[in-house]
């Protein structure tokens, strides 16, 4: 069995990042909620305690037993986990006089710990907390400070296995060294090998599938994208043709990307059948324009059209599906799933209606390791550099109704953007591009005539896996060319805009 780090989450909006610092190492972890126990078994190597948005002194503070914790493997806590860490030992922590946000230097490292190990004086460190350590436990050493911090980073002494905290957060990129003190907690303190990697993934995963299903058959919808992709590459690798994959057009695809991705499965050797469903679409979103409704009636259609086809295969015992692990985080994240902000576009919903066991080859892996997962199985890279795609497609990308006419239009408009930033040789270097339609008409002239037109707006982020994104800074004259084709081309458009918002606080997608 792969050996892991367990990380306890409190809440942070970090928690991912430490996860993702410690995939890189290709060492292997799971990220876990504060009050879910840990099974102990041999392949548990090492605890991180994350941060957290709560205060160690608050009556219902999230709380877990550090001591007993220590009692098995090492542990390092960052920020809260530090702070609940010393508070357990017998220090004191308390309200500082000002929020700690930001830069800072660390000075004074101790280099007498394995932690500091490579560590640089007056290196840079990130700090996001509104409560400070004021009083050291008792059997602690202060192993690194910085200019407003006494205690920013601490090893307990005389502990069963070795016992760190830091006050500020090693994930963030802001932290210079941030890496490395998470390298040396893993690597050193831990002992972990670097063993878990794209090929060994492969071969567990693919014999996990054959152990769970046998001879027997999964249904999969496929989207072209990268995640359901290599899922059903992985699940194919392990049943052969017992996979069956259904594709459906849901009417909002962008322009001719239905009749592209079916060729494209051809080539890979899926069991592939699709289903042009566009008119039942259609009709169904005529006179909607609330984008929450929008998206349950598509995300509703969807499950209905894949039910039926799916009830033409005999004997299905399984359902394959290309979740991945934020999905799961989010889904058991510490006070249960987050408010919602717009609904998901997987097929949540579907092992519920069709009463079938899950096949999630992608269940732990973030969106970067599956492209890497991808590689190494050789896969094409219009699937694996293919930008995402909201599953509710451009039905959210047309603000308001949607019709058949509104799609044509923002199919070509899109079309052009995207077909010009790959000409440019920049479409790999945005995680996502997309064309907006608006609800609302300007008034423009073209030729001598007055025109009272649609605008668009282009939207492209870059990004690491989504979470956060900044707009990309495209060049003037790559925006002036594609503005000008699609004024000039696309009937029904008279303005092009560029959105310049960064996630958050605005979403990637509109709608």
């Amino acid at each position: 069995m792969t050996e892991k780090i367990i990380i306890l989450d409190f809440g942070s909006q970090y928690t991912q990042l430490i996860a993702r610092n410690i995939r890189e190492l290709n060492v292997y972890c799971e990220i876990i909620p504060f009050h879910h126990a840990i099974d102990f078994d041999h392949t548990v190597k090492g605890v991180i305690l994350s941060g957290s948005p709560s205060s160690v002194n608050e009556p219902n503070a999230p709380h877990v037993d550090v001591k007993s914790i220590n009692t098995q493997v090492p542990v390092l806590g960052i920020c809260y986990g530090a702070q609940l860490t010393t508070k357990q030992y017998g220090g004191k922590v308390e309200k500082s006089s000002s929020r700690e946000y930001g830069r800072a230097q660390l000075c004074n490292i101790s280099h007498n710990y394995a932690l500091t190990d490579g560590i640089e004086e007056h290196n840079q460190v990130w700090m996001s907390h509104a409560d400070t350590i004021t009083e050291l436990a008792p059997e602690a050493d202060i192993i690194a400070q910085t200019d407003n911090i006494p205690v920013a980073a601490f090893a307990m002494k005389h502990t069963p296995f070795p016992l760190f905290g830091l006050q500020f957060h090693p994930e963030v990129t802001h932290s210079e060294n941030g890496k490395r003190f998470i390298r040396n907690f893993v690597l050193e303190i831990c002992g972990c090998i670097q063993q878990w990697t794209p090929a060994a993934y492969i071969q567990e995963t693919v014999e996990k599938i054959k152990q769970q299903v046998g001879n027997q058959k999964v249904v999969m919808a496929l989207s072209g994208g990268v995640d359901s992709t290599v899922a059903a590459t992985l699940i194919q690798q392990a049943i052969g043709e017992n996979l069956y994959c259904i594709f459906v057009d849901n009417g909002l695809l962008r322009k001719e990307e239905f009749q592209d991705v079916l060729e494209g499965y051809k080539t890979l050797g899926l069991n592939v059948k699709g289903v042009d469903a566009s008119a039942i679409f259609y009709q169904q979103l005529k006179g909607v324009s609330d984008p929450e409704e929008k998206r349950k009636i598509i995300g509703g259609l969807f499950i209905d059209v894949f039910q039926e086809e799916a009830t033409h295969i005999k004997d299905i015992h399984f359902l394959g599906q290309g979740t991945i692990y934020p999905d799961v985080i989010e889904s058991v994240s510490v006070n249960g799933p987050s408010a919602t902000i717009k609904s998901h576009h997987n097929v949540g919903g579907l092992p519920e209606k069709m009463h079938m066991a899950l096949v999630e080859p992608l269940r732990y892996l973030f969106k970067d390791e599956v492209r890497k997962i991808g590689r190494e199985l050789l896969l094409d890279d219009n699937f694996l550099q293919r930008h995402p795609f909201p599953g509710p497609g451009l039905g959210i990308r047309i603000l308001g109704e949607v019709t058949a006419e509104k799609v044509t239009l923002l199919q070509e408009a899109d079309a052009i953007f995207i077909n010009i930033i790959k000409e440019k040789g920049i479409y790999h270097d945005i995680w996502q591009a997309g064309t907006m339609l608006l609800p609302i008409q300007s008034v423009g002239v073209m030729g001598d005539e007055r025109t009272y037109e649609f605008t668009v707006a282009l939207r492209a982020v870059t990004s690491i896996d989504g979470m956060t994104a900044d707009w990309a800074h495209i060049p003037y004259d790559i925006l002036a060319l594609i503005s000008n084709e699609i004024i000039n081309k696309v009937k029904g458009v008279n303005r092009v805009v560029y959105d310049i918002s960064s996630k958050p606080p605005a979403t990637i997608e509109w709608e």
